[in-house]
């Protein structure tokens, strides 16, 4: 299946001006992408968990212009913000060869997350799904045929273009991103709800998001991404990820919580080693982050509960646990995990659906 599918046919329809609102949540890879080839292409395939209060808010005015070419004023958290600008620029400049009409108009952006961006909670992700969908919102009113699949699939195409992780945030409780041979209709242009049978233990998936460090990432995903090119380990961790997929899936599939908590741990830390034997090696965890998995492990082993940590490229730990076990999980992190996390600062969250149509 080709992107060629996804290319805007003018259909003569213009609209003078409007205003969409979206909101579109964060994600949690599971199976990390880390490594790209041109494109925005993955060089293996992902598995996420879609958020639910994790997200970012988009508000998108048009206003038709003369002057053909890309226009547009920025707001984040209601103040201008010249240096999102060139992301935002580099992704129009991206896109507009599958979305022409953008060159007609003038857009005002706002935006804003209900949490830190650029920390390590995937904020490119959310912001980047968010303007997606609002650019589908005004496609369909330029195109009012579009199918709710072909809207979904063509707004995560976009997403990824601007970043990757973005195109698992448009729709599905476990998105797949990447070709693999058992899930049906993977590709990696788009993301793609999983075809499995999620088992009942894995419905409303809680993550707790510790905020071990709030702070900007000294190392941006993209320049950890670029580090993967000439890595020594590359190759076997691209082999590497599609199995632990195939792996999850069966878990996921079957409720197997033990190979389910192995995975997404295993992952966790074989990302974090990757940037750690990079050239330019680097270290996105900080002490604290290490002290709280140890105290993860320890609180697993104690109380047999099924509490497992994931990471992303950051600092900050995500707790994945079943919804039966909120009380006590949460108990232990507001008692022992707490502290360790910058002014005692958590994100209680769950599983999602994806981008909502707020306006």
């Amino acid at each position: 299946m080709g992107q060629e599918k996804f290319i805007f046919e003018f259909s003569g329809k213009k609209i003078e001006k409007g205003a969409f609102q979206w909101s579109a949540p964060s994600n949690i890879a599971l199976v990390k992408y880390w490594g790209k080839k041109e494109h925005q292409i993955p060089a293996n395939p992902s598995l996420s968990f879609t958020l639910t209060n994790c997200k970012t808010i988009t508000k998108l005015d048009f206003q038709l212009k003369e002057a053909s070419g890309i226009s547009f004023d920025l707001f984040f958290d209601g103040q201008p913000k010249e240096e999102f600008k060139p992301k935002i620029q580099k992704f129009l400049e991206r896109i507009v060869n599958y979305c022409p009409y953008i060159k007609d108009y003038h857009f005002i952006i706002h935006t804003e997350n209900t949490f830190p961006h650029s920390s390590g909670i995937a904020s490119s992700a959310s912001g980047m799904a968010a303007l997606a969908v609002n650019l589908m919102q005004l496609e369909k009113a330029l195109n009012p045929n579009l199918t709710e699949e072909f809207f979904n699939q063509k707004a995560s195409f976009l997403a990824r273009l601007g970043s990757g992780s973005a195109c698992r945030s448009i729709s599905g409780e476990v998105v797949v991103w990447g070709t693999h041979p058992e899930i049906s209709g993977s590709s990696d242009y788009f993301g793609v709800p999983f075809d499995g049978q999620l088992h009942t233990v894995f419905k409303n998936y809680q993550d707790v998001i510790l905020l071990v460090d709030k702070g900007e990432k000294k190392v941006s995903s993209t320049v950890g991404h670029d580090l993967m090119h000439n890595h020594p380990f590359a190759q076997q961790r691209f082999e590497q990820a599609p199995e632990n997929l195939s792996k999850l899936k069966k878990a996921l599939e079957s409720g197997d919580l033990e190979t389910f908590i192995a995975i997404v741990e295993s992952e966790a830390l074989t990302l974090h080693a990757m940037m750690m034997t990079s050239m330019p090696y680097f270290i996105l965890m900080k002490p604290n982050t290490l002290q709280i998995i140890e105290c993860i492990w320890s609180f697993r082993s104690q109380f047999k509960v099924p509490l497992c940590f994931t990471l992303d490229a950051g600092a900050n730990v995500h707790l994945l646990f079943p919804k039966k076990d909120c009380e006590k999980v949460l108990e232990f992190v507001e008692n022992t995990l707490a502290p360790l996390c910058q002014n005692g600062h958590y994100i209680v969250d769950e599983m999602g659906f994806g981008a909502k149509k707020m306006l």
